[in-house]
């Protein structure tokens, strides 16, 4: 058991001091040797743990949205908001995130333009990274429809309507390199607002 526990902190040594290089250096300046020389370990040591570069990208953006998804979920479970709070305070979060992780939209977005260029789909892997997130919004959606505070308006629409402005939050904040996310806050809550029953016009 404790070579198992001992496997495992390794592997996730090995995936934060990754990270740190691939946001510094960029996914394309990385190389599997950079990798193993910053873990202070020898290439084939780092090959008991992951079988290239990629392998090793994919991991750490999944072990970083697995800490996104767990603290949306303390959000999430928490009693004393009402489904509107709850959702207004998910969206804020969720753009929050994203501003305080900027280097990382960028080496993704290296990340996704090479994979475009080596003939891969770049969305079907965007899309295994972010479902777990959008069934999320589904929940905070149905959960607002069941307590009566949100109008009976399909699921799939409405979530995809939340989605794409996070989306095009996290293009103005990665590539157009905005600061100031104050309107697309507003238009998260604008969304909000259409879902609820009651009318704030």
């Amino acid at each position: 058991m404790a070579i198992v526990v001992e496997h495992d902190k390794r592997k996730h040594e090995i995936l934060e001091k990754s990270f740190e290089l691939f946001c510094r250096d960029g996914y394309e300046d990385v190389t599997f040797q950079k990798i193993a020389d910053a873990c202070g370990i020898t290439r084939t040591t780092l090959y008991i743990y992951f079988k290239n570069k990629r392998e090793i990208f994919t991991w750490s953006i999944k072990q970083l949205t697995e800490e996104l998804e767990s603290m949306l979920m303390t959000i999430i479970k928490d009693d004393s908001l009402t489904s509107e709070e709850c959702l207004r305070r998910t969206l804020s979060w969720i753009i929050d995130a994203c501003t305080a992780r900027l280097q990382m939209f960028d080496v993704l977005l290296q990340y996704l333009m090479q994979i475009k260029k080596n003939g891969d789909d770049p969305s079907a892997r965007v899309h295994r990274r972010v479902l777990r997130v959008q069934h999320l919004l589904s929940m905070l959606i149905i959960r607002g429809q069941k307590s009566g505070e949100f109008k009976k308006i399909p699921v799939k629409d409405a979530n995809e309507l939340l989605y794409s402005l996070i989306e095009s939050a996290i293009f103005r904040i990665a590539v157009l390199a905005e600061k100031d996310v104050t309107s697309v806050k507003k238009s998260l809550n604008l969304a909000v607002d259409g879902f609820l029953k009651r009318s704030y016009i």
